[in-house]
């Protein structure tokens, strides 16, 4: 049975983050834990000293918490009721980036799911703070789902890469699984600037390997770059899952540190899937 985390903070965004997960894993056994981290307006010396459980005034936020999460496996259920569906709710005076670590350690999460805001500024580029934070600290794959974005099944996955590391089975196991799930095919799509080293050739021949029993198409591509180059691809090849390797100096990391948003002109259109990476330099 997988494990998925879905945080919540009860808006549309998160709602709707939760409902594509629901209909994406329609047909696998999974535990959705809900997760409501909160933290009170102002923090008074008895939270600082241990939290709410040693607080001898009434911790407010807590009920508002529960009750939220109620109400959300309620809808749940009375809108897409599923007998693999089993869910837990999780209620924590907590920051959601520790919370999140916390849960993924103790529980062994195979997914999280959040919904994106398109926020602007430093490192709040086109998903928004809580999605980033998360991301960078998390240590299984995080599935971001756009606010206003309708669940389609998958047809077609992006998967953009420079082929500088040798992927392990490990590292790309979620892509192949969700594929060949939904029998989608897979643009492999690299921006090539002065042609692929030898060792860049060698990568792309061991994941052409990995990838045989997937339907798949490499692309290389000449006239366009990172970040603009998701962007127009998205657009011309109907993309219905951006995946992504989340290591240092990549694409995915500067445009975390980028500082002007306009210079991107790259926002989160469709569902963005972005893999904890331990492949081989």
């Amino acid at each position: 049975m997988k494990k998925i985390l879905l945080p919540t903070d009860f808006s549309k965004s998160a709602w709707n983050a939760i409902t594509y997960a629901l209909q994406l894993l329609k047909d696998e056994a999974c535990t959705f834990y809900l997760l409501n981290a909160y933290t009170p307006v102002v923090y008074r010396m008895d939270y600082l000293i241990g939290g709410p459980a040693v607080s001898a005034i009434p911790d407010y936020g807590i009920d508002v918490s529960l009750a939220g999460l109620e109400r959300t496996v309620e809808q749940i259920e009375k809108e897409y009721p599923n007998p693999k569906h089993h869910f837990e709710m999780i209620s924590e005076f907590s920051t959601l980036t520790d919370e999140v670590d916390n849960i993924c350690g103790n529980v062994g999460i195979d997914l999280i799911v959040m919904g994106t805001t398109g926020a602007s500024g430093a490192e709040e580029i086109f998903l928004g703070s809580n999605t980033v934070h998360v991301i960078k600290k998390a240590k299984v794959p995080v599935l971001a789902v756009p606010e206003d974005y309708t669940y389609e099944p998958l047809k077609v996955i992006m998967f953009p890469t420079d082929y500088q590391r040798r992927f392990k089975i490990d590292d790309v196991e979620p892509l192949f699984h969700i594929a060949s799930k939904f029998n989608a095919t897979l643009h492999v799509v690299h921006t090539v600037e002065n042609g692929l080293s030898p060792k860049q050739i060698k990568n792309k021949n061991f994941l052409k390997g990995m990838l045989e029993n997937i339907p798949c198409k490499f692309q290389d591509v000449t006239n366009d770059a990172m970040p603009s180059l998701v962007h127009s691809y998205v657009s011309r090849h109907s993309v219905d899952l951006v995946v992504m390797m989340n290591r240092k100096h990549t694409f995915l990391q500067r445009l975390f540190l980028k500082q002007n948003v306009d210079s991107v002109g790259y926002h989160c259109a469709v569902p963005f899937l972005v893999l904890p990476d331990i492949s081989e330099t």
